[in-house]
Formats: structure tokens, sequence, C-alpha cells
């Protein structure tokens, strides 16, 4: 009945709104409607009755009100020193994050890489990952990351800047270089989904590639951080969809959240053993302890959240997370949670950061088509601060 009530098919809302298909979209990935998931078909979408009617002026209010899960702060002008980027990807609001006005959370429950992808890319009207082969001299490297850099590298030599080229072209070509980067990493096999292939190539059984599945999808993108900005700014200067994402794979490689994945984990193979006393130590040294509490999300981060339900955790696993939420009362992070599934999957070492970088590389490349199809320019103003010129 709610559904009936609050959320109607994409049909009824074009009916509804005498607008075509694409500017429903627009409307969703701005804000101005709500989306979620199909409860019947996760691969369609409904939208929220209130929000057309609104848009429709039958709705008593007024267009520009701001509703409960909305956050409209890059709608205002940049402060000084800013950089100003629009982008139609992804926002968390209301303490949730959402791809394209859809719930992320919602969306990893059975939306595949895949899936994903073609949602963050604006690619639902034409599948870009239809015909896809492998490649016969796949990139080699010692670990994970070294073959997914590789790979990665490769294609920002070989393809042609994105200047002047269709976005059903751009968007098949970073389709390419998403499946060349997971033979990369998983070596060449039957066309399966992406995480069954990566699956594979970790020896994880079957059952449990919905685990990896849910990790990518969870870790796609997430709003405004350097590793956008690299991207955005690689893709403005008509770098390839490859060669823009490889800009950003590497600003995210060293940031912090990438790098504090390897304190995560010691302590996930540490507080294993001894869960409480672990955790009481850390707080002790520290003050805190890795992977609890993220200032971007004061109230728990829903992708933890979801991935701990669905991991299924073994008894000392589940301690781990618990004893360090009871010691710091903080809840844990999505590191932390990539931490406890890669060592639940018996993956290697530096699973928990593998999994990160080829989550976000499906939102990367997003926002390299973004910035290089309908991207504003990136403003930014470099401002000289060095000695005077012929002062020495």
């Amino acid at each position: 009945m709610e559904t009936a009530e609050r959320w109607i098919a994409r049909d009824e809302a074009l009916m509804r709104l005498r607008v075509k298909t694409q500017t429903l979209y627009a409307y969703v990935s701005r804000g101005r409607i709500a989306a979620r998931p199909d409860p019947a078909n996760p691969r369609r979408s409904l939208y929220a009755a209130e929000d057309v009617a609104r848009l429709t002026g039958q709705g008593g209010g007024s267009d520009t009100a701001t509703a409960p899960w909305q956050v409209v702060p890059f709608e205002s002008p940049p402060s000084r020193g800013e950089a100003l980027i629009q982008s139609s990807l992804s926002v968390v609001a209301g303490g949730r994050l959402f791809y394209r006005g859809l719930d992320a959370v919602q969306l990893s429950a059975s939306a595949t890489v895949e899936d994903v992808a073609r949602l963050l890319w604006d690619a639902r009207d034409a599948n870009p990952f239809t015909g896809l082969g492998p490649r016969l001299d796949v990139a080699v490297g010692a670990s994970t990351r070294a073959r997914l850099f590789a790979a990665l590298a490769r294609r920002a030599e070989e393809d042609a800047p994105a200047t002047g080229r269709t976005p059903g072209a751009l968007k098949a070509e970073a389709a390419s270089v998403l499946n060349e980067v997971i033979d990369a990493v998983a070596g060449p096999g039957p066309r399966l989904h992406f995480h069954q292939r990566l699956g594979r190539g970790w020896k994880v059984l079957e059952r449990d590639n919905p685990l990896i599945r849910q990790a990518l999808v969870l870790a796609a993108d997430h709003a405004l951080d350097p590793a956008v900005i690299a991207t955005r700014a690689a893709a403005g200067g008509g770098a390839s969809p490859a060669g823009a994402a490889l800009a950003g794979l590497a600003t995210l490689g060293a940031a912090p959240s990438t790098t504090s994945l390897t304190r995560i984990v010691a302590h996930v193979v540490e507080a294993r053993r001894d869960p409480a006393g672990a955790s009481t130590r850390q707080m002790a040294i520290t003050g805190g302890v890795p992977g609890f509490g993220d200032p971007a999300w004061p109230s728990g981060d829903p992708r933890a959240e979801a991935l701990l339900q669905a991991a299924a955790l073994p008894a000392d696993l589940a301690a781990v997370a618990r004893e360090g939420e009871a010691a710091s009362g903080r809840s844990p992070g999505f590191g932390l949670i990539l931490a406890l599934v890669a060592r639940r999957l018996d993956l290697p070492r530096d699973a928990a950061s593998d999994l990160m970088l080829l989550g976000r590389l499906t939102g990367l490349l997003g926002h390299a088509l973004d910035q290089s199809t309908d991207g504003s320019p990136v403003a930014a103003r470099l401002r000289y601060v060095g000695p005077r010129p012929g002062a020495h």
C-alpha cells in the first residue's frame, strides 16, 4: 500500500511531468525527485509521487523547498580559494549515500558492479558491457594493485583523448577499460559478472561471491574527495577515461582512507586473537581504535552497517567489531568492515584496499565520463606566492 501511495513507476512519472526520460533522470540526480529501487525488480526505479506533484504544481509546496533528505550546499557559490566542481553522480544526504538519486545501500542488496556502472555512467538506455571479451596480453604484476595500475596505465597510453568524441563511444571505452582491469586482477576466464570473476581469481566459494559484489557496489563513489578532483581535472584537460581514472586512483591510493587500511588490517589481525585487550590497548596508546569513527559519518556509515549485516562473520571476527565499538564508543567504519570481510573470505592481506580501489574505479570512470561529456569547466585559479621575480 505504501508503494502505491508514495512511489510511482517511471512511465507514470513521465506522463505526469510531460518530460523525456533524460529529464526525469536529471531531476533525480539533482535531488529534485527522490527515487528508490523497485522491490519487485531492483533494476527498475520508483519515483516519489509527492516530488512529482510538487514539480507539476500540484503538491501544495514550492519547487525550491528543501526536502528532509536533500542537501543543497553545492548550489551555493564557492568560498574564496575553492574550486567549483559540478557532479551528478553521488551525494550524501540525511546520513545516507545516493547514487544518482538512488540509495546506495538499497542498490547493494542486489545490483551488480555492471548495474551500478551503468547508473553512474548514465548508460541505462544502452549496455556498454555487451560483447566484451578477454584481452590476450593481460597486464602483469606481483600484486593486485600492481596489475590494476598496469592495466590502467596501458590503456591511458593507448586510448585517444576524450575531446570531441561522442558520449556513447566514451562509455563503451570505459566499459572495456573496467573489463580489462578485472581480467588483469583476476585472470582471463569465462565472461561472468565482474564480482564472480574476482571471486574465481581469489578462489572464493561461489556462495560468498555476493559479498564481493556488495563491497564493490558500496565502495563505488562517495561524493567529493581529492580523487574525484584529480579525475575531473584530468578529464577536463582532455584525458581519456582510463587516463583520468588513473590520475584519480593514484590520488586515492595515497589518501588517508586508503593508507589507514594498513593499520586497520594490523589491528584486525591482533584483535582476532584478543578482541577486548587489543581495543583497550589501542585506546590507551592512541586514544582511538583503528577503523572506528569517521567525521564524515557522525551517525555511523550506512555502508559499513549494510556490509556487516551481510557478512555473517564468525564469532572471532564479530568480536573485533563489537569490542572495538565498546572500547571506542564509535561505530565501525567502512574500512574496518572491508578488512573483516577480507579475513572472512580468506583473501590476501591487502585485499581490503584492493576492494576499495576496484570499487572506486567504477565511480572514477563515471566522473571522467561526466566531466568529458557534460561537465562544466573546473573553476580554479593558481595564485603565485613565491619570491618576487628578479629578487635574487
